[in-house]
C-alpha cells in the first residue's frame, strides 16, 4: 500500500509490448537495457517497476502506478523514450530488422492486477523466456487467458 496526501493505494498493471511486425529483435542484453530503462522512465513519473520478462518478440512489466496518472500518457512515453534508448544504444542490431526507426508495435496490452492474482502474474512475467514457457500458441487461435491477449 502508498499513500498520498489523502489516499491509500495499490494500483499494479500488467503491460505488455510487441516489436514491430513481432520481430524477434530482443536479445538478451536488450532485455536488460530495456529493464533499466523502464525502471528509469517508470521512477521519473513516480511509478515502480516491480517485474519485468520478456522473450524475442515482446515483454511484460508489471508496474506499480499512483492515482493522478493519465495512463495513456504513461504508456506513450514508455514506448517511445525505450524506443529511443534502444535504436540510439542498439543501432547496429535493429538495422538488420528495421529499415525504419520503428522499434514497438503501435497496440499494447494493459490490464489491472488485484492483490489475489499479484503473485501469479508475478510468476508469468518471471516465467517468459524460461524452459518451463517455451511453448507459442497456435497462428489463428485466440487463448481464453486475457493475460496471453497478445503475448
Amino acid at each position: 500500500m502508498m499513500s498520498a496526501s489523502h489516499a491509500v493505494y495499490s494500483l499494479r498493471l500488467h503491460i505488455v509490448f510487441v516489436t514491430k511486425y513481432r520481430r524477434k529483435t530482443l536479445t538478451s542484453e536488450l532485455l536488460a537495457a530495456l529493464r533499466e530503462a523502464f525502471a528509469e522512465i517508470l521512477n521519473d513519473w513516480r511509478c515502480t517497476l516491480i517485474e519485468f520478462g520478456g522473450e524475442a518478440d515482446h515483454v511484460h512489466l508489471l508496474v506499480g502506478i499512483h492515482p493522478a496518472l493519465n495512463l495513456s500518457t504513461l504508456i506513450n512515453n514508455l514506448k517511445s523514450a525505450s524506443a529511443r534508448q534502444m535504436r540510439n544504444r542498439f543501432a547496429d542490431h535493429l538495422a538488420k530488422f528495421y529499415w525504419k526507426p520503428y522499434f514497438w508495435h503501435r497496440a499494447y496490452y494493459v490490464g489491472s492486477v488485484g492483490e489475489a492474482s499479484l503473485e501469479t502474474v508475478k510468476r508469468y512475467v518471471e516465467a517468459q523466456g524460461t524452459q518451463e514457457n517455451p511453448a507459442r500458441r497456435p497462428r489463428g487461435r485466440r487463448p481464453l487467458d486475457p493475460l496471453l491477449a497478445i503475448a
